[in-house]
């Protein structure tokens, strides 16, 4: 399993300095990943994220601390498509010439309709539109070009230089309903649900693994961004955390397997969404996932960014290490 961190560039703490000098720190700790959401406007989530509208482009990001760093995967989870697919494809090809082919490009439709509306692709149905960016994105990166016709894109032989060093780079498609496993499935190079309770995640890569035979596809990635706080106090970690608010925003969670009692009420139900504790906590709930079929961990500190190098650094020390000792363990199916 391979551990990332999902770069707080959003809210009230973001920080140009803070996010390149973190991304340095992560990089000299052994993570193998860093991660950015995608809004232009932004709408923080009112269940437990303060309301603090603040967000830096995400591509923007990437580039800044992939120049202030060597070895890092560059990822997105998830850009969403309200830029032109051609700009895209232009833009994070670009990238790879200065920071070469360390790019993932995750991929998912977003939660506000207003943001599609502004950029002009109002009522164009969003999981197409996802699928539309990934098929003309590949088609311009390849030595042919793309040319494409439908309701929202029409244009010939289009092959924009230069193109991505290391050639195509990879696509997963970031959601957590059915669909998005299907999706996946078909097409793509991995699957990141984002933030999703343990039996729900299982389920789902159960399913991705059958879709994926059937397609005579290997299994594609799996990758989540589960909210995290870890301190050497248990009780401190936890603090930190809105816990009702997070349960609220699980309830809210469509095509989820519900706990026994039919709604998310406890800590304990809230297992695989929301890692905590001390580092020993940390590390059997990473082993969890990783039994699961989870291939990338991003640890998601968005509700304790004061500590994010505080935290970082206990994972970085103290959890990282010992997993990548231990053998991965069979999944029960």
């Amino acid at each position: 399993m391979r551990f990332g961190l999902l770069l707080p560039h959003f809210g009230e703490h973001a920080d140009a300095e803070t996010l390149v000098t973190g991304a340095k720190t992560a990089e000299s700790l052994g993570f193998d990943s860093v991660w950015v959401r995608d809004h232009f406007l932004f709408e923080p989530h009112g269940e437990f994220e303060k309301p603090n509208a603040t967000f830096y482009e995400a591509l923007t990001v990437l580039t800044a601390v992939g120049m202030a760093t060597t070895s890092l995967q560059l990822g997105t989870g998830a850009l969403i498509p309200f830029r032109h697919p051609l700009n895209t494809a232009s833009i994070v090809a670009t990238m790879t010439q200065f920071l070469g082919p360390r790019i993932v490009l995750g991929l998912g439709t977003g939660n506000f309709d207003r943001e599609f509306a502004a950029a002009g692709y109002g009522g164009v149905p969003r999981v197409e539109l996802v699928r539309k960016n990934a098929g003309i994105m590949r088609g311009a990166w390849s030595e042919a070009g793309v040319s494409w016709h439908d309701d929202v894109f029409s244009f010939d032989r289009v092959a924009p230089e230069p193109r991505p060093v290391g050639g195509a780079i990879p696509l997963w498609y970031c959601g957590g309903t059915p669909r998005s496993v299907r999706l996946a499935a078909e097409t793509f190079d991995g699957w990141m649900p984002g933030r999703i309770s343990l039996p729900t995640l299982r389920k789902r890569v159960r399913s991705l693994e059958d879709l994926s035979a059937e397609h005579g596809r290997k299994r594609p990635s799996v990758g989540i961004i589960p909210t995290a706080s870890i301190d050497r106090s248990r009780d401190v970690a936890l603090s930190r955390v809105d816990i009702d608010g997070l349960l609220a925003w699980a309830n809210n969670a469509k095509f989820w397997v519900k706990p026994a009692s039919g709604r998310f009420e406890s800590l304990d139900d809230l297992r695989g969404l929301f890692i905590h504790g001390t580092p020993d906590d940390v590390l059997e709930q990473c082993e969890e996932l990783r039994d699961a079929g989870v291939d990338h961990l991003v640890f998601d500190f968005r509700l304790s960014v004061p500590e994010w190098e505080k935290q970082m650094v206990l994972l970085g020390e103290h959890v990282l290490p010992r997993l990548s000792e231990q053998p991965t363990r069979r999944r029960e199916r």
